[in-house]
């Protein structure tokens, strides 16, 4: 089968496409053939030699990727039997090895693909969506009437979290850019902030809860609006101890979260996209061989939704 390896750590030249072996797969697990894969900004840190990839160097050549959505092949599982259509986030925070044209994955970290989905709809919905389930619902607990902040609401996680936000009855605001307003309004939103120029540091305490998907002093811009006994969960980076103390000074919850693989979780993000209560955007897609460009168009930092490549 053909893959996308790592080397070492560097730029879109240390991705190589390679013939290797169809996977085998153990106990418990499918074996999918993939129709599409989802690339994220923590593809590209990983690549870089960034975040996880320090748990993962020993294992060089490393096979990135964990968003597939595809048809099972094989099975070791009742969960899933060969022909069934299915998506998931595989083995985050481990090793995913989704850019491949088969993947061996654990059953119970798939869900089947609603028929109204495509395959690169479903792969788009895979991470972004297990992000905003799991900082709403299971860490979160976000309610109705609460007002919510999502930052970067044009992005993968953002624009995911803003339809999540509005299902689950909150009062949502979101920021971006002004060029991207239109988007961000027809997601739903009460309100949008074009972050440019933005002083948060003179607004008021309104926010319930704040979901941060930028980091660094964003955590702070964060908590100086969020409500006292109100949440700031932030994504892409830890909390130092300045932003830990500014925050219990406020008497703010603020704290990191980082997704992780959960069929059951899954699960719920397919009846909602069976509902149409959540839609991904998926703004390019690639073919397996611009693995290299779908990296570099999320590098730009400005990709509108989601970035796909489909075999």
């Amino acid at each position: 089968m053909k893959a996308i390896i790592l080397n070492g750590p560097g730029g879109v030249d240390q991705l190589e496409l390679v013939d290797i072996a169809i996977p085998e797969i153990k106990t418990g697990e499918v074996l999918v053939k993939v129709k599409a894969i989802s690339v994220n900004p923590v593809d590209t840190k990983v690549r870089e030699g960034k975040g996880i990839y320090a748990a993962l160097k020993d294992t060089l050549p490393i096979i990135l990727g964990w968003d597939i959505a595809g048809v099972v092949q094989e099975s070791q599982s009742e969960l899933f039997k060969p022909g069934d259509e299915v998506f998931g986030m595989v083995n985050f925070p481990g090793h995913g090895k989704a850019y491949a044209e088969y993947v061996a994955a654990p059953a119970t970290q798939l869900a089947i693909k609603p028929a109204n989905v495509s395959f690169e709809e479903a792969a788009a919905s895979t991470l972004v969506a297990l992000t905003a389930w799991q900082a709403f619902v299971s860490n979160g607990k976000v309610q109705r009437g609460q007002n919510v902040l999502i930052h970067a609401a044009a992005g993968g996680v953002g624009h995911v979290a803003v339809q999540l936000a509005k299902y689950l009855g909150a009062n949502v605001t979101g920021t971006s850019s002004h060029s991207n307003q239109d988007f961000v309004m027809s997601l739903g939103v009460d309100r949008h902030i074009d972050y440019h120029g933005y002083d948060w540091l003179i607004q008021r305490r309104e926010y319930d809860f704040v979901l941060d998907t930028i980091g660094g002093v964003n955590i702070e811009h964060s908590i100086a609006v969020t409500k006292e006994g109100g949440t700031v969960i932030s994504i892409p980076t830890g909390l130092n101890d300045q932003v830990t103390e500014k925050a219990n000074e406020m008497r703010v919850n603020a704290y990191f979260i980082l997704v992780k693989s959960d069929g059951d979780d899954m699960r719920q993000i397919a009846s909602l996209l069976e509902k149409g209560v959540i839609k991904p955007h998926v703004s390019h897609i690639f073919n397996f061989s611009e693995m290299p460009q779908a990296h570099l168009q999320i590098e730009t930092g400005r990709t509108i939704g989601k970035v796909v490549v489909a075999l």
